[in-house]
């Protein structure tokens, strides 16, 4: 926490290790001992603190100095938590990049914001050798795992050093901490720049919101989430699971985590939760300490909300938080609130509610606009109830993209204080209660004759369908012109007729005036996703499938 004018966020870590040391900040499953039983390598926070304090010496002594960038590319566990809080007690920045969005693209990313070292498994390193024309600068090296042909520093031999005592940079809040990509699965991956102070406003506001304190245990089924954990004096299990395929999850491992150590709250994808829900009621299974959940990624479906629900303590709660990479937290909504209240009015268009802001936040509805926009002031703010673009600031609100710069001018307005306010690119409204109706991504609306049509009011129409599993709008031929097509995914094992269930999606569409004008409907087996949470619908690929002809 902040002393006096100086800030790093890294200090949160050495107060935890002083007031809980022997807690387990970290569970790593390994292999099955011989009764069975799961084998956990773990550490205490007294144990992080200090090993991270060795490699922070150890960096700064090589040359690292504030500023610098760091690529970190390691498995999720307790390697990658401890490098983590290294980084930034040396006063680095971390480079974090998510491996789901395949080779040719990371590569390109990380050349982009030029790493002054990486932190990596030694498949990483040979790469970087190999390209090394593509990271001249790359020279504060650490192996983490058997160290080849090239230099640097071995973790495992830093971590076996005598601890130095207390290493800690002191940064300043606006100093850089991070640089974090998107994940493009609406455009190219950008790389977005983070500050202590928006991590330490991250920590302050997730936990005064789900009501996180110290001892608490949590499945950390999403990496980034998963760094909060050791600040808050959480100890973090790590699921046996891939984080870039959380759709591919085996639930019979997070059961077993959430047995083994009694975890009382867990985050993770939608797509995560589906499998875990499924399997749970189908073997009538309850996790009884599991009392909070947090899912995010993608709006997760009420009948996902009320059956994972079924799942966990009877007084628990599921919450689904709302934000970007570029501003995260910004609204939070919990199960109780979506299925007693707003899930109703979602099944008939009224999109998708996603609750009240944080405290820290302001938000603004603007008409929607392609270009860029200079001003708060240049924009026209929308009134109660009426559809436009949301925009947001306050301290956990990034404040410009360091790759794709060109994004900086489409995504970034000043108000009359100074205060930079981020365009989300989603479209929805505030109501009576100031909460956001989320009504699709900007660039997804439908630009038609008869105005503009938006995807998750239309989409909700179609799903209340018995054997739609989920549905897609997209838009085919020119801008102000677009005819609507609706991809359909069927529920799994479902049987169903293709002209049987056209006739009977098209009635339907008949029945609202926000689907009225759809004709079109195709069918699809599984509908391609993003790479992150496994969760989004992939409407870009959707497109493609549509621009050369449109069948019904």
């Amino acid at each position: 926490m902040s002393q006096g004018r100086f800030l790093n966020v890294a200090s949160r870590l050495s107060e935890m290790s002083m007031k809980i040391p022997g807690n387990v900040a970290v569970a790593q499953p390994m292999s099955y001992g011989p009764d069975g039983k799961r084998i956990y390598k773990t550490i205490t926070f007294q144990e992080l603190d200090r090993n991270s304090d060795r490699i922070a010496k150890k960096l700064i002594e090589h040359g690292v100095r504030p500023g610098m960038r760091l690529a970190l590319m390691v498995r999720q566990g307790i390697d990658f938590t401890t490098l983590v809080f290294a980084i930034l007690k040396a006063g680095a920045l971390i480079i974090l990049i998510d491996p789901g969005m395949g080779m040719k693209r990371m590569i390109s990313c990380l050349a982009e914001v030029e790493p002054d070292g990486f932190l990596a498994i030694p498949a990483v390193h040979a790469v970087r050798v190999l390209m090394k024309w593509r990271f001249p600068k790359a020279r504060h090296n650490i192996t983490v795992g058997r160290r080849w042909f090239w230099g640097g520093l071995s973790l495992e031999k830093i971590v076996q050093t005598d601890w130095p005592g207390p290493i800690l940079v002191e940064t300043q809040p606006e100093d850089p901490s991070a640089i974090i990509f998107t994940s493009g699965s609406t455009g190219p991956p950008k790389g977005v720049w983070y500050t202590h102070r928006i991590f330490d406003t991250q920590i302050e506001e997730i936990a005064k919101r789900y009501g996180i304190k110290p001892g608490d245990v949590d499945l950390a089924g999403f990496p980034f989430f998963g760094l909060f954990n050791a600040v808050m004096g959480t100890t973090a299990v790590i699921p046996d699971m891939d984080p870039t395929c959380p759709a591919q999850v085996n639930p019979v491992n997070i059961c077993e985590a959430v047995r083994d150590w009694n975890v009382n709250q867990s985050f993770g994808s939608p797509a995560l939760w589906n499998k875990v829900a499924d399997y749970c009621l189908n073997h009538e299974i309850q996790l009884t300490t599991l009392k909070r959940v947090i899912s995010a990624g993608a709006p997760v479906p009420a009948h996902l909300l009320a059956r994972l629900k079924r799942c966990i303590l009877p007084d628990g709660n599921v919450y689904t938080p709302y934000g970007a990479t570029e501003s995260l937290p910004v609204a939070s909504i919990s199960a109780s609130e979506v299925l007693g209240e707003t899930a109703e009015k979602t099944d008939h268009g009224a999109g998708i509610c996603v609750g009240t802001k944080f405290s820290t936040i302001q938000w603004r509805i603007i008409k929607i606009s392609d270009e860029p926009i200079a001003t708060l002031e240049d924009a026209e703010i929308l009134p109660t109830g009426q559809i436009g673009e949301i925009a947001v600031t306050g301290p956990q609100v990034t404040q410009k993209y360091v790759t794709r710069l060109e994004a900086n001018t489409l995504s970034k307005m000043k108000d009359a204080e100074g205060r930079i306010w981020h365009r989300m690119g989603d479209v929805g409204y505030l109501d009576e209660q100031d909460r956001f109706w989320f009504c699709g991504r900007k660039a997804h609306r439908l630009e038609t004759e008869r105005g503009p049509i938006f995807t998750i009011p239309c989409e909700a129409i179609f799903n209340r369908h018995p054997l739609v599993n989920r549905s897609a709008l997209v838009g085919r031929g020119p801008l102000g012109k677009q005819i609507p097509v609706i991809f359909v995914e069927p529920k799994p094992g479902s049987t169903w007729d293709q002209t049987t269930l056209t006739n009977e999606l098209r009635a339907l569409g008949k029945s609202s005036p926000l689907t009225e004008s759809i004709e079109h409907f195709l069918f699809l087996e599984s509908f391609p996703v993003d790479v992150r949470h496994n969760a989004k619908i992939n409407r870009e690929l959707l497109k493609k499938k549509v621009d050369g002809g449109c069948k019904r």
